[in-house]
């Protein structure tokens, strides 16, 4: 899917200290993207903390992000979970007028088998007529889609394109190599994203992208290119960033980042909390 090609930014909610939604500072970051060059925005992935965020909040923060793009770039939403009939039922009644695809993360907590996970997404394909990323996560989900499973996935017209944040070379040039035409392999791993293009990758879905748009757009738009001397050069400036953001839990180091730039303040809902001091200075380090 060339609508999901080059960065996305899984976006993050900025808070006000009280918990409620800073819909101004959605705003701002929303621009902040926008003019930063990224490609597409994922509003409610994890890094948005989904989690915490009830059913209305969320459709409210989709809409504001809708009304501030104002048609500039594609919006996929996050709809996902481990009630396969919920996630059904959300997919099927929720208004997603102006969201141009859905991210579905594999159902987590309960384990289920490789046939229980195909199963899962067959049902979410059936569902909505909108694209769907699936999303393989297993440091989050507790179960690994397996290579064998995410190209089964892959038939289904309605399932255009994977986000994969297991690590693992191997399982991601597997698909790669095997995928039927058209059918995305999306970086889930900041760090790792110019070594996945060189294997075949269509580009990340991103937490640093929150802060560093453009340089970050700019390193994974050479690697599409082929022009690996200058995505290595902007790689290697990014890589500490990359990171430190990961060092006390996600989405803390890249709001600790926002709130220096005057995005956002830096809030959270529990159970996330803000990063420690240690991590705090090597964020100020790693700062461009």
């Amino acid at each position: 899917m060339e609508k999901f090609r080059g960065l996305g930014v899984a976006m993050i909610t900025p808070f006000y200290a009280d918990g409620s939604v800073d819909f101004d500072g959605l705003e701002k970051l929303t621009n902040h993207l926008v003019d930063g060059g990224v490609n597409y925005l994922v509003v409610m992935g994890t890094t948005g903390e989904n989690p915490t965020i009830s059913n209305v909040e969320q459709h409210q923060i989709l809409q504001k992000v809708i009304e501030v793009n104002a048609g500039r770039l594609p919006i996929v939403f996050g709809i996902g979970g481990n009630n396969t009939a919920v996630v059904v039922d959300r997919l099927k009644t929720e208004n997603l007028v102006g969201v141009d695809g859905i991210l579905s993360v594999s159902p987590y907590y309960n384990k289920p088998s490789q046939d229980g996970i195909y199963q899962h997404f067959r049902a979410v394909n059936d569902a909505t007529p909108l694209p769907v990323i699936m999303y393989n996560v297993p440091g989050r989900t507790g179960s690994m889609v397996s290579s064998e499973t995410t190209l089964r996935i892959a038939q289904l017209p309605n399932i255009v394109a994977t986000k994969e944040a297991t690590g693992s070379f191997d399982v991601c040039m597997d698909i790669v190599m095997d995928k039927p035409d058209g059918f995305g392999v999306i970086s889930g791993e900041d760090g790792y994203t110019m070594p996945f293009i060189a294997a075949g990758m269509q580009g990340v879905i991103s937490v640093v992208g929150n802060a560093y748009p453009r340089e970050f757009s700019q390193m994974v738009h050479f690697a599409l290119e082929g022009d690996f001397e200058n995505a290595k050069k902007l790689h290697y400036i990014l890589l500490p960033a990359m990171k430190a953001i990961f060092m006390d839990g996600n989405p803390g180091g890249v709001k600790y980042m926002l709130s220096k730039m005057g995005i956002c303040g830096n809030h959270f809902r529990l159970p996330v909390v803000a990063v420690n001091e240690a991590t705090e200075t090597a964020l100020d380090e790693a700062m461009l």
